[in-house]
């Protein structure tokens, strides 16, 4: 036992040992899932990538029946047992998993004369605080535990927890084994895959044929998608700082039931096809392009399985459909139709992302996000403060994070009140815009519930939610199913060549750039006009790349059509094509 400073209103700290044993010994490759989150470990800010949760502890609990829990906890699972070696600085990221049979772990205590009145609160922020210090992927035990004792006894426990073991579904499944080892209830046999099975199963035959199917699902949507769902006025930036607005609704709640008992439908489906309708109204699209990553668990070897899942399915739901019923008669087929492609090689996909936009010439856009873990172990840190009552509608403003994406909904329950929470880019979506979002999906359940809702127009769904469409002006096209502002493409490509005379223009179904050529400047190809103006997209979701780049004498636009054309190309092929005719 050591001895550790105390935080500020900690009466003594003291660092404990945990040994733990009685698992076996595995090694194997990592899984696509673990892949994923590494690379994001060991690229991104610890406080952004490490995940929390907080623990309840029952009345009467004894420190030392507390720390058996977790040993056990650990012994029954082998992703807590996991550390994947590799050198530091090396270059290439942990390519390999081992479990370890037996090993210990230290548990910081933190004992107080009295606790906060929000005990809960207090815990959340000491877990959040401890997911600022990175872990080691080749050493550490992958879960960071501070006891809040009172008086010698534990009353919360605050986890920080390591995303290359773990998700948060997988920190629910914990704290609820958790709970019933410190209530006398036995566990039963996990019968969930392991990390190890499950990258069995992902590298095998049938496992890498699934991963190929799986780009190539990817591969269609990134080809013909929009490449961003809110292309508009405002919309730029690749993170912005986004605070979350939580709905608690008893009226969404009943909605919901009525409404899946009128169309025959799932809940689950009913809600998600309604945020795919609002969500493409709002933005002006004819398709609702969505990461969906709870999509792993859908698969109930995978639904309690500790792990870390963390891959998103990508979601294409055409919403162009005579009414809301008969958009839900195919959501739930595009739905299932994503989630069956959910597994791949991270490294591959994002090989694959960089190769298709650089054809298309656009930058793929992680607009929106919905995660509906409702139907999964949910975590504490998810979960609501217990309430006497259930609010027909409330809305409560919670803090900013800074976010990859520009609308994030998080479904936490149906039943009896519809909770989720939302985070807008506050630039698209001022509060009272926010809120009339998240209303909107009320009323729009509400009016499911009712009747069928027509969709071959907009003004009947802004009638009933009151979210309206964003307003774009004549400068806004669409080209190759993107919205696009040929005069913000024309200033990226302006940008890109150090400050050349540009001019974007459309050319029946394609963007054409006339790119002036003079005062000495070196001679550029359309190759690499291409890669220049790649290199600037990110953030900007109103600009495609021109599908022709054509070089000419500088004004670029003055007498088009008696213009010498010096040469052009798509940029795209290594070809050009020069000319010498007026």
């Amino acid at each position: 036992m050591t001895t550790a400073p105390a935080p500020d209103g900690v009466t003594g700290s003291r660092t404990l040992t945990v040994r733990y044993t009685g698992g076996g010994a595995r090694r194997g490759p990592v899984t696509m899932g673990q892949a994923n989150m590494i690379r994001c470990i060991l690229r991104d800010e610890p406080d952004s990538i490490n995940i929390h949760d907080v623990w309840p502890v029952p009345d009467g609990t004894g420190m030392d029946r507390a720390l058996d829990a977790l040993a056990t906890l650990t012994a029954r699972h082998e992703a807590l047992r996991t550390t994947f070696p590799y050198e530091a600085g090396g270059g290439a990221a942990p390519a390999e998993q081992v479990v370890a049979a037996e090993g210990s772990f230290t548990v910081t205590v933190l004992d107080h004369d009295a606790l906060p009145e929000d005990t809960d609160a207090y815990a959340e922020a000491v877990a959040r605080a401890a997911r600022a210090t990175r872990f080691r992927l080749d050493l550490d035990f992958p879960l960071r535990l501070r006891i809040l004792a009172l008086g010698g006894r534990p009353v919360r426990i605050a986890v920080a927890a390591s995303h290359a073991v773990t998700d948060g579904s997988a920190l629910g499944v914990l704290r609820d084994e958790w709970l019933a080892l410190l209530a006398g209830e036995p566990l039963p046999p996990v019968t969930a895959l392991t990390p190890l099975d499950l990258a069995a199963e992902e590298h095998s035959p049938a496992g890498r044929r699934k991963s190929a199917a799986s780009l190539a699902h990817w591969e269609r949507i990134l080809r013909t998608g929009p490449q961003a769902m809110f292309a508009e006025d405002g919309a730029a930036g690749t993170e912005t700082d986004t605070p979350g607005l939580t709905l608690r609704s008893a009226r969404g709640a009943r909605a919901l039931a009525a409404a899946a008992r009128r169309t025959g439908a799932l809940p689950g489906t009913v809600l998600l096809t309604a945020w795919c309708v609002l969500t493409a109204h709002r933005a002006g699209q004819s398709v609702c392009v969505a990461a969906v990553p709870t999509s792993n668990r859908f698969l109930p070897k995978l639904a309690r399985s500790v792990g870390t899942l963390s891959q998103d399915a990508l979601l294409d739901l055409d919403v162009r459909a005579p009414s809301f019923d008969a958009l839900l008669a195919k959501a739930w087929g595009a739905a299932m139709n994503a989630y069956r492609h959910s597994r791949f090689d991270a490294l591959d996909l994002w090989e694959l992302i960089g190769r298709v936009t650089t054809e298309r010439g656009s930058q793929f856009a992680r607009d929106a996000v919905y995660n509906d873990i409702s139907a999964l172990p949910s975590t504490l840190a998810g979960a609501a403060a217990p309430d006497e009552h259930a609010p027909e509608l409330e809305l409560v403003w919670g803090g900013a994070q800074s976010l990859p994406t520009r609308l994030l909904t998080f479904v936490y329950e149906t039943e009896p009140v519809l909770r989720l929470a939302t985070w807008a880019d506050p630039a698209l979506f001022p509060r009272a815009a926010a809120e009339e979002l998240v209303t909107g999906l009320v009323r729009l359940l509400e009016a499911v519930a009712e009747a069928d809702v027509p969709l071959d127009a907009p003004e009947p769904l802004t009638e009933a939610t009151g979210v309206r469409p964003v307003v774009r002006g004549p400068e806004w096209v669409r080209v190759d199913g993107c919205w696009v502002r040929p005069a913000a493409v024309a200033e990226a490509l302006a940008e890109a060549l150090g400050g050349r005379r540009v001019e974007v223009v459309v050319e029946g179904p394609r963007l054409v750039a006339y790119i002036g050529e003079g005062d000495g400047a070196p001679e550029l190809t359309p190759d690499q006009a291409h890669a220049a103006l790649m290199g600037v997209l990110p953030g900007r979701p109103g600009v495609l790349a021109p599908h022709r780049y054509v070089f000419v004498e500088d004004p670029p636009r003055q007498s088009a059509a008696a213009q010498r054309i010096l040469r052009e190309g798509t940029g795209r092929t290594g070809r050009e094509m020069p000319h010498d005719h007026r």
